[in-house]
């Protein structure tokens, strides 16, 4: 469990730094997935809402909308996963993050590394 990070309940991470976002899934998301195929990602200068769908993600087991845990702009999507979808898979917190947002407001209504933890293990 990252301690850095903040998570939602549909399994999205953010790691917040000053006015910047870093988003991703997390790594219980990437597993109950399997093998990703395809992710579908928001464009830079798109504006991404909390909790509204930001994009979608195609695994060999079934395709999952992805829900943005933060309001703001996009000012970076990862290019490398057009090509290597599979960095979701085998580094979710690291270079299988998805995109970073400029914040427009204050996050709300993320959970703590133990909550989400506890929410992880109740989804099991």
């Amino acid at each position: 469990m990252q301690q850095d990070l903040l998570y939602s309940k549909t399994h999205e991470w953010a790691r917040i730094e000053n006015e910047i976002a870093v988003v991703g899934i997390t790594d219980f998301a990437q597993e109950q997935l399997g093998d990703i195929t395809f992710v579908e990602l928001p464009a830079v200068g798109d504006t991404v809402e909390a909790g509204r769908e930001m994009g979608s993600v195609e695994s060999v087991k079934a395709a999952s909308e992805l829900y943005s845990p933060v309001s703001g702009e996009v000012i970076e999507v990862n290019d490398e996963l057009e090509a290597a979808p599979e960095k979701v898979n085998a580094d979710p917190f690291g270079e299988g993050w998805l995109i970073r947002v400029r914040l427009t407001e204050e996050p709300v209504g993320l959970l703590s590394p133990e909550a989400y933890e506890e929410l992880a293990k109740s989804d099991h």
